[in-house]
């Protein structure tokens, strides 16, 4: 009778386990899912290398993981996105370390207009940076890596030629830039990338700063008249690339080990890719008639002093 009993239970067992075990595959089969939010619009350079991003780590793990890429703020606007990756409302993205002023005091040092010549050496700049001091807001996510643009310049309704045609004009500015753009004389007006097009051409601004990418990335040069290549005030924006720091424990390691290899080979393609978007926005332009103009050696030290005091207020206020 008890060995009968035995019997009965170990086929009882068996049959569970029988019945259990494609459960249990499915359920290691099922892909670890991340979601990725962007606000650049899905046909932007910054918006396709990011994309391009997710599709390399879905391939070199084998489908193991499994990205869905929001791009064009349709998962978290720009200025969200940070603290909605650490909130959990996206597991990772990337946005403008400018767009959440105080959030980054440190890093906001990258930001000043210190004459940046491109891409390849302000994205330098940012990483080799955060790597020495580690400022303590990103101690709340996982540092993906930095890159930053090329040199933020001056593109108006009308033409620009002397510091003194750029006071009283209504610019585009934001964080640092604002405080560049009120040293130079005019007039800064907050706004997101995604918004200066209809501001530009409603007149609510006169003018923007930014790379010369925005003229064709975002369309810009079709509601300007000119550009300034006004480099000696050239600013830079810090973008971040962060994943949720719960997201990211939680990820087996032979994961984290591709991501971070794979990270190592895009953040590179960044500086490269912002000279590129810089090229072809200023050929954009002048495709579109608008007028390019160089500033002489003699004007563009008048603008690089008119700035100075702002390089000087952070140096202050950092000590």
């Amino acid at each position: 009778m008890q060995a009968r009993r035995w019997v009965v239970l170990f086929c009882l067992a068996s049959a569970l386990c029988l019945f259990f075990a494609p459960l249990g595959n499915a359920a290691s089969d099922k892909p670890i899912e991340i979601s990725y939010a962007n606000f650049f619009p899905p046909t932007h350079t910054q918006s396709q290398l990011p994309e391009s991003w997710c599709r390399e780590v879905e391939k070199r793990t084998n489908g193991k993981v499994k990205i869905t890429y929001y791009p064009g703020g349709t998962l978290l606007t720009a200025p969200k996105i940070f603290n909605g990756i650490v909130d959990g409302i996206a597991d990772m993205g990337t946005s403008v370390l400018g767009y959440s002023r105080g959030m980054f005091p440190a890093m906001e040092a990258i930001d000043l207009p210190n004459g940046y010549p491109n891409g390849v050496v302000a994205t330098r700049v940012i990483n080799d940076f955060y790597n020495e001091f580690k400022p303590k807001p990103f101690k709340r996510v996982k540092v993906m890596y930095f890159h930053a643009h090329g040199p933020g310049i001056l593109h108006s309704k009308r033409p620009v030629r002397t510091l003194e045609e750029i006071k009283g004009m209504k610019v585009r500015s934001y964080g640092f830039n604002a405080k560049m753009t009120s040293a130079l004389g005019a007039v800064p007006v907050a706004l997101p990338q995604s918004g200066v097009y209809e501001a530009l051409q409603k007149g609510v601004a006169d003018a923007t700063f930014g790379p010369s990418e925005v003229l064709k990335g975002w369309k810009q040069g079709e509601v300007v008249k000119a550009t300034t290549l006004c480099y000696s005030v050239g600013y830079t924006a810090g973008f971040f690339v962060v994943m949720n720091l719960e997201k990211w424990n939680s990820l087996p390691k032979d994961v984290q080990q591709v991501i971070e290899e794979v990270n190592k080979e895009w953040v590179v393609k960044y500086g490269p890719a912002w000279d590129k978007s810089d090229e072809a926005g200023l050929e954009f332009a002048k495709s579109l008639g608008n007028e390019i103009i160089p500033l002489s050696d003699e004007e563009s030290a008048k603008w690089a002093e008119a700035v100075r005091p702002v390089l000087d207020d952070y140096v202050k206020d950092a000590d």
